[in-house]
Protein backbone atom coordinates (compact mmCIF):
# COMPACT_ATOMS: atom_id res chain seq x y z
CA UNK A 1 0.00 0.00 0.00
CA UNK A 2 1.30 3.60 -1.44
CA UNK A 3 2.01 5.51 1.81
CA UNK A 4 0.23 8.85 2.45
CA UNK A 5 1.01 11.81 0.52
CA UNK A 6 1.94 13.82 3.73
CA UNK A 7 4.42 10.56 4.89
CA UNK A 8 5.94 10.23 1.31
CA UNK A 9 6.67 14.22 1.31
CA UNK A 10 8.08 13.47 5.56
CA UNK A 11 11.22 11.03 4.21
CA UNK A 12 11.77 12.43 0.86
CA UNK A 13 15.79 13.29 1.23
CA UNK A 14 14.96 17.13 -0.39
CA UNK A 15 12.01 17.68 2.47
CA UNK A 16 13.00 15.34 5.57
CA UNK A 17 13.43 17.16 8.91
CA UNK A 18 11.71 20.21 7.99
CA UNK A 19 8.28 21.39 10.65
CA UNK A 20 5.27 19.60 9.94
CA UNK A 21 3.50 23.17 8.69
CA UNK A 22 5.95 23.55 6.05
CA UNK A 23 5.39 19.13 4.72
CA UNK A 24 1.49 20.12 4.97
CA UNK A 25 2.09 23.39 2.81
CA UNK A 26 3.89 21.11 0.37
CA UNK A 27 1.39 18.35 -0.08
CA UNK A 28 -1.50 20.60 -0.03
CA UNK A 29 -0.23 21.96 -3.35
CA UNK A 30 0.83 18.52 -4.29
CA UNK A 31 -0.80 16.82 -7.42
CA UNK A 32 -0.32 13.22 -7.87
CA UNK A 33 0.38 12.02 -11.02
CA UNK A 34 1.45 8.05 -12.57
CA UNK A 35 3.89 6.82 -15.43
CA UNK A 36 3.95 3.47 -17.00
CA UNK A 37 7.54 2.00 -17.13
CA UNK A 38 8.95 3.82 -20.47
CA UNK A 39 7.00 6.93 -20.09
CA UNK A 40 8.70 10.34 -20.11
CA UNK A 41 8.25 12.32 -16.90
CA UNK A 42 9.78 15.29 -19.09
CA UNK A 43 12.13 15.89 -22.09
CA UNK A 44 15.22 18.13 -21.36
CA UNK A 45 14.82 21.86 -22.51
CA UNK A 46 10.91 21.63 -21.68
CA UNK A 47 9.68 24.82 -19.67
CA UNK A 48 10.27 23.66 -16.18
CA UNK A 49 6.54 22.84 -14.61
CA UNK A 50 7.65 22.04 -11.04
CA UNK A 51 9.22 19.72 -8.78
CA UNK A 52 8.88 16.01 -9.04
CA UNK A 53 8.67 14.22 -5.53
CA UNK A 54 8.84 9.94 -6.40
CA UNK A 55 6.47 8.26 -3.93
CA UNK A 56 6.93 4.64 -5.88
CA UNK A 57 9.21 3.50 -8.40
CA UNK A 58 12.27 4.32 -10.04
CA UNK A 59 13.34 6.87 -12.82
CA UNK A 60 16.44 7.16 -14.96
CA UNK A 61 17.96 11.34 -15.41
CA UNK A 62 19.70 11.32 -18.58
CA UNK A 63 20.96 13.35 -22.05
CA UNK A 64 21.13 12.85 -25.10
CA UNK A 65 23.95 14.83 -27.47
CA UNK A 66 22.75 16.39 -31.04
CA UNK A 67 23.93 12.69 -32.84
CA UNK A 68 21.67 10.63 -30.38
CA UNK A 69 24.25 9.31 -27.66
CA UNK A 70 22.51 9.34 -24.15
CA UNK A 71 24.66 9.61 -20.81
CA UNK A 72 22.54 8.53 -17.70
CA UNK A 73 23.04 10.83 -15.20
CA UNK A 74 21.67 9.17 -12.01
CA UNK A 75 19.02 6.66 -10.92
CA UNK A 76 16.26 8.29 -8.57
CA UNK A 77 14.07 5.36 -6.46
CA UNK A 78 11.23 6.64 -4.61
CA UNK A 79 10.81 8.29 -1.83
CA UNK A 80 13.59 10.41 -3.59
CA UNK A 81 12.96 13.92 -5.94
CA UNK A 82 13.74 15.27 -9.22
CA UNK A 83 14.25 18.90 -11.26
CA UNK A 84 14.94 21.12 -8.38
CA UNK A 85 17.18 22.90 -10.00
CA UNK A 86 15.14 24.25 -12.66
CA UNK A 87 12.96 25.38 -9.69
CA UNK A 88 15.03 28.14 -9.13
CA UNK A 89 17.17 29.43 -11.78
CA UNK A 90 14.13 30.18 -14.01
CA UNK A 91 15.44 27.84 -16.95
CA UNK A 92 14.45 24.74 -18.63
CA UNK A 93 14.55 20.88 -17.46
CA UNK A 94 18.57 20.45 -18.28
CA UNK A 95 17.60 16.88 -18.61
CA UNK A 96 15.26 13.76 -19.48
CA UNK A 97 13.70 12.02 -17.00
CA UNK A 98 11.94 8.55 -17.84
CA UNK A 99 9.74 6.18 -15.79
CA UNK A 100 12.37 2.75 -15.46
CA UNK A 101 9.56 1.11 -13.89
CA UNK A 102 5.55 2.30 -12.62
CA UNK A 103 5.69 5.34 -11.29
CA UNK A 104 3.65 7.72 -8.83
CA UNK A 105 4.83 11.21 -8.35
CA UNK A 106 3.84 14.69 -6.68
CA UNK A 107 4.05 17.34 -8.78
CA UNK A 108 4.57 20.55 -6.56
CA UNK A 109 4.28 23.36 -9.25
CA UNK A 110 7.10 25.94 -9.78
CA UNK A 111 4.79 29.10 -8.92
CA UNK A 112 3.23 27.07 -6.11
CA UNK A 113 6.43 25.63 -4.39
CA UNK A 114 7.97 29.43 -4.39
CA UNK A 115 4.95 30.42 -2.57
CA UNK A 116 5.63 28.15 0.42
CA UNK A 117 9.44 29.04 0.36
CA UNK A 118 8.06 32.35 0.96
CA UNK A 119 6.00 31.53 3.78
CA UNK A 120 8.52 29.04 5.33
CA UNK A 121 12.14 30.08 4.33
CA UNK A 122 13.23 27.11 5.77
CA UNK A 123 12.14 24.80 3.22
CA UNK A 124 14.66 27.11 1.07
CA UNK A 125 17.98 26.12 3.13
CA UNK A 126 16.77 23.07 3.31
CA UNK A 127 17.01 22.56 -1.10
CA UNK A 128 20.12 24.03 -1.43
CA UNK A 129 21.83 21.60 1.04
CA UNK A 130 20.57 18.42 -1.06
CA UNK A 131 20.91 20.36 -4.59
CA UNK A 132 24.31 21.50 -2.94
CA UNK A 133 24.84 17.19 -2.72
CA UNK A 134 23.44 16.70 -5.92
CA UNK A 135 26.43 18.54 -7.52
CA UNK A 136 28.84 17.31 -5.82
CA UNK A 137 27.70 14.15 -7.37
CA UNK A 138 27.53 15.82 -10.78
CA UNK A 139 30.58 16.84 -10.40
CA UNK A 140 32.09 13.36 -9.39
CA UNK A 141 29.99 11.87 -12.98
CA UNK A 142 31.94 14.40 -15.08
CA UNK A 143 35.02 13.22 -13.97
CA UNK A 144 34.14 9.43 -14.15
CA UNK A 145 33.44 10.23 -17.86
CA UNK A 146 36.31 12.50 -19.15
CA UNK A 147 39.46 11.08 -17.04
CA UNK A 148 41.23 7.94 -16.96
CA UNK A 149 40.43 4.48 -18.95
CA UNK A 150 37.59 2.65 -18.98
CA UNK A 151 39.13 -0.12 -16.65
CA UNK A 152 39.65 3.17 -13.98
CA UNK A 153 36.05 4.79 -14.70
CA UNK A 154 34.68 1.26 -13.69
CA UNK A 155 36.90 0.14 -11.10
CA UNK A 156 35.72 3.77 -9.63
CA UNK A 157 32.38 3.05 -10.34
CA UNK A 158 32.27 -0.43 -8.59
CA UNK A 159 34.00 0.90 -5.17
CA UNK A 160 31.28 3.74 -5.63
CA UNK A 161 28.64 1.69 -5.28
CA UNK A 162 30.41 -0.50 -2.82
CA UNK A 163 30.11 2.42 -0.56
CA UNK A 164 26.60 3.26 -1.03
CA UNK A 165 25.83 -0.58 0.24
CA UNK A 166 27.78 -0.46 2.89
CA UNK A 167 29.69 -3.87 2.35
CA UNK A 168 31.74 -5.76 -0.54
CA UNK A 169 28.68 -7.79 -1.71
CA UNK A 170 25.92 -6.29 -3.24
CA UNK A 171 23.13 -6.23 -6.16
CA UNK A 172 24.11 -4.65 -8.90
CA UNK A 173 21.67 -1.57 -9.63
CA UNK A 174 22.40 -0.81 -12.82
CA UNK A 175 22.10 -3.23 -16.20
CA UNK A 176 25.38 -3.41 -18.48
CA UNK A 177 24.04 -0.93 -20.74
CA UNK A 178 22.76 1.31 -17.82
CA UNK A 179 26.52 1.32 -16.36
CA UNK A 180 27.63 2.09 -20.07
CA UNK A 181 25.74 5.19 -20.24
CA UNK A 182 26.80 6.31 -17.08
CA UNK A 183 30.38 5.81 -18.06
CA UNK A 184 30.11 7.26 -21.60
CA UNK A 185 30.81 4.12 -23.10
CA UNK A 186 28.99 0.80 -24.65
CA UNK A 187 27.62 -2.51 -23.08
CA UNK A 188 29.68 -4.72 -24.63
CA UNK A 189 32.99 -2.78 -23.56
CA UNK A 190 31.77 -2.63 -19.65
CA UNK A 191 30.70 -6.55 -20.01
CA UNK A 192 34.32 -7.66 -21.25
CA UNK A 193 35.61 -5.32 -18.46
CA UNK A 194 33.72 -6.76 -15.87
CA UNK A 195 34.99 -10.33 -16.80
CA UNK A 196 38.13 -9.15 -17.14
CA UNK A 197 38.19 -8.21 -13.56
CA UNK A 198 36.46 -11.45 -12.63
CA UNK A 199 39.43 -13.11 -14.32
CA UNK A 200 41.80 -11.38 -12.64
CA UNK A 201 40.01 -12.44 -9.22
CA UNK A 202 38.99 -8.81 -8.27
CA UNK A 203 35.01 -9.65 -8.20
CA UNK A 204 32.63 -12.20 -8.47
CA UNK A 205 29.05 -12.09 -10.39
CA UNK A 206 26.27 -14.17 -10.02
CA UNK A 207 23.32 -12.23 -12.00
CA UNK A 208 22.88 -9.14 -10.56
CA UNK A 209 25.19 -10.25 -7.60
CA UNK A 210 27.98 -8.51 -7.15
CA UNK A 211 30.92 -9.17 -4.65
CA UNK A 212 34.20 -7.45 -4.30
CA UNK A 213 37.45 -10.47 -3.76
CA UNK A 214 39.69 -7.89 -3.81
CA UNK A 215 38.73 -4.69 -2.79
CA UNK A 216 42.50 -3.66 -2.38
CA UNK A 217 43.20 -4.49 -6.05
CA UNK A 218 40.31 -2.58 -7.17
CA UNK A 219 41.24 0.58 -5.57
CA UNK A 220 45.04 0.23 -7.15
CA UNK A 221 43.26 -0.29 -10.18
CA UNK A 222 40.95 3.15 -9.64
CA UNK A 223 43.57 5.15 -8.78
CA UNK A 224 46.42 3.85 -11.71
CA UNK A 225 47.76 6.54 -13.88
CA UNK A 226 47.38 7.33 -17.24
CA UNK A 227 49.84 6.67 -19.54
Amino acid sequence: MLPSKIQILTITPLLEGLAQNSIEALAHRAIEKRYAAGEILFHEGDECAGLFVLGRGRVKIFKTSPNGREIMLAVESAPSSVAEVPLFDGGNYPASVIAIDEVVAYMIGKREFHEVCRQHPEVSLKVLEVVGRKLRHLVSIVESVTFGSIRQRLARALLELRDQAGADSFPMPFTHQELAQRLGTVREVISRNLGRFQAEGLLRMSGRDLQLLNRTGLEQEAETEMS
